[in-house]
């Protein structure tokens, strides 16, 4: 059975959570969206919302080091 690429797929707009998190001043020093402002958006409602969990999920998948 072949492997769906499911995330490729999932992702329409790349960067565009970064972009949202720019404009609200969500970015630290480092680069990285805060994580607590990350959780507020993804319990919300909306486009922002669904980019937020979707980057919960793939944050998961990551090889932790």
């Amino acid at each position: 059975m072949a492997k769906k690429k499911w995330i490729q797929k999932a992702i329409k707009n790349p960067g565009a959570l970064t972009r949202t998190a720019k404009r609200e001043g969500a970015i630290t020093k480092s680069g990285t969206i805060k994580k607590s402002w990350l959780n507020e958006k993804a319990k919300g409602s909306g486009v922002t919302a669904k980019r937020a969990r979707l980057a919960k999920t793939l944050s998961k998948l990551r090889k932790k080091k």
